[in-house]
């Protein structure tokens, strides 16, 4: 009897880490089919018929992208939107320029690990943990350098080079998504109330409203 039971529960260990983790392929490719009105956890999949090399190409991270803005940073994704061959696959990929003093600012990719390699110029990163320790993981990279920020956790990019920078992420999703902090905080429609904002962050309401009036 015993080990009846103690066969039932491994069977029941095995089932619940199966049904966590993500299906496996169950076939060469399922290309998106954007056009389905069909609504998935991804995307369906078009017909084999009407797939083409097309579905798996993109062209365009050999150009430098636009840091004219506040940021100062630019990034080019290539994910499942750019490329539909990439669904179910999950992974996708991004090039981020960096103007001098440029930042990629705090923010979080909600479905994927990223790692980042520096092409060109010189970086300052680093990611939080999570609650209660909140600790700073920071790391100064040169070209050549690869550094990881883990699923999920609050992390940045700082150019503290003299000249233009250049990274590659690759990110363990198709479509990782993205969480900028001070523009969820600050910049959400409808606004987050600055009452509750103010209390969050331990400040007074006018300062809250002169955030918001930055986003």
């Amino acid at each position: 009897m015993a080990s009846h039971l103690l066969l039932l529960a491994l069977l029941a260990m095995a089932c619940s880490r199966a049904i966590a983790s993500d299906p496996s392929h169950l076939q060469d490719v399922c290309v998106a089919d954007k056009m389905s009105q069909v609504h998935v956890n991804g995307f369906p999949c078009k017909e084999a018929k009407d797939v083409a090399a097309e579905d798996f190409y993109f062209s365009g991270l050999d150009k430098v992208g636009n840091t004219s803005n506040k940021q100062g940073s630019s990034v080019t994704a290539v994910n499942v939107a750019q490329i539909p061959g990439l669904n179910t696959m999950g992974i996708s990929m991004a090039r981020i320029d960096y103007a001098p003093n440029g930042i990629n600012p705090p923010h979080t990719h909600p479905r994927a690990t990223e790692i980042l390699t520096v092409l060109e110029g010189s970086l300052f990163v680093g990611f939080v943990t999570s609650n209660p320790n909140n600790t700073l993981i920071t790391k100064a990279l040169n070209q050549g350098d690869v550094f990881v920020f883990p699923k999920g956790l609050v992390h940045f990019q700082f150019n503290n080079g003299t000249g233009t920078a250049v990274a590659l992420a690759g990110l363990s999703s198709q479509n990782p998504g993205v969480i900028t902090i001070a523009n969820s905080v600050f910049g959400s429609t409808p606004s987050i109330a600055d009452n509750i904002i103010a209390k969050a962050f331990q400040i007074n309401k006018a300062t809250v409203d002169l955030m918001q009036a930055q986003f």
